[in-house]
């Protein structure tokens, strides 16, 4: 059986599924690779398309019924939540245009849950284009600020830019749980044994990944484009941790947490907490 699968060019996601995506997994499924943007994957998932997608889990509470939740492959993490970006320091965003790669993605549910506090009167126009556009945006003066991921936290200065603020330090400071960004979903109608296969799959190839890290360089460095390879190395050391292994109880915590507090502000419908549960 071949799974269609969605993930992005990033480090760390290359990292994880390489061993997989090369066959190096006994037993797992053979992989039919797209590589997309986060806000391209949100897309597939909102539209059922294909077999297993990483995505980001804000958008889980429009696709649960089709989709299950992965125990692992995903990314949720400590110190390693998006940033709001401006060309001057202390900017105020009162009424301000916001670059955001993807309006399901959870930096941008991060972002609003930040900005019910610290923006009283509400940020203006929000514009969504790809995160790698974001910064030259911000620098160029066509957006006042910009929403970033990945491997932009290592990156933003060489813009001119600074950091107004850290949605995971807010988040952390305010919940106590890691930061949940991107999750590994997979079609509930392929059954439960096929599930659990899956999940099995992307869990040895992470530690497949980890085993032998040298291994997976060719493959992340073969769609991280232009990335400096010391930045993708300090990319995969940060999203790929613990949790991308397993959630176990603290991440499942995590992600449920996410949801309660988004769906209080009515900013995403309301999830059971068993929707979450893995079968």
């Amino acid at each position: 059986m071949v799974m269609r699968i969605a993930y992005s060019p990033c480090p760390n996601d290359t990292f994880v599924f390489h061993a997989w995506a090369h066959g190096l997994v006994p037993g797992a499924p053979e992989l039919d690779v797209t590589f997309a943007d986060i806000d391209v994957t949100n897309g597939m998932a909102e539209r059922g398309e294909l077999d297993v997608l990483k995505v980001s889990y804000a958008v889980l509470p429009w696709v649960l019924d089709e989709y299950a939740l992965l125990p692992c492959g995903g990314a949720l993490g400590r110190g390693c939540g998006p940033l709001v970006l401006t060309r001057e320091p202390g900017t105020d965003l009162s009424g301000r245009t916001v670059a955001v790669p993807s309006e399901r993605s959870t930096a941008y549910l991060l972002f609003r849950l930040w900005a019910a506090q610290a923006v009283p009167g509400g940020v203006g126009e929000v514009v969504v284009m790809p995160f790698h556009e974001i910064m030259p945006a911000v620098r160029d003066g066509k957006v006042d600020a910009g929403l970033v991921i990945h491997e932009a936290r290592f990156t933003y200065q060489r813009y001119g830019l600074h950091r107004l603020a850290d949605m995971g330090e807010h988040w952390e400071a305010t919940t106590g749980h890691p930061i949940p960004l991107g999750a590994i979903i997979a079609k509930r109608s392929l059954g439960a044994r096929a599930l659990r296969g899956l999940a099995d799959a992307a869990r040895e190839s992470v530690r497949r990944a980890w085993a032998s890290p040298a291994a997976a360089q060719p493959y992340v460095r073969a769609h991280a484009q232009e990335m400096d390879p010391e930045v993708a190395e300090r990319h995969i050391g940060l999203y790929v941790n613990e949790y991308t292994e397993d959630l176990g109880p603290a991440g499942y915590e995590a992600v449920h947490t996410l949801l309660a507090r988004a769906a209080a502000h009515d900013l995403v419908p309301g999830v059971p907490p068993e929707a979450l549960a893995f079968p």
